[in-house]
């Protein structure tokens, strides 16, 4: 798990900065996950530090996506 603070859900991607400063984009988020913290519409979330677990998928064109596959809440 890593530790990032959510920024934004734009246009059905999910942005993310890491404690290094670098920022992430993921294409999908994992129903549970997704179910658990609604983050396409509450945007209370939006800056709030999460530990994320997330993977690489190859798509069908053989492009590289990020998925989260769990997010927890860092109180």
């Amino acid at each position: 798990m890593k530790v990032a603070v959510f920024q934004s859900y734009i246009d059905g991607l999910y942005t993310f900065m890491f404690e290094n400063g670098e920022d992430m984009i993921f294409d999908e988020i994992h129903p549970r996950a997704l179910k658990q913290f609604d983050l396409k519409h509450d945007e209370s979330y939006i800056d709030q530090t999460f530990k994320i677990t997330f993977v690489e998928v190859a798509d069908a064109n053989d492009d590289v996506i990020y998925r989260i596959d769990s997010l927890k809440l860092v109180q």
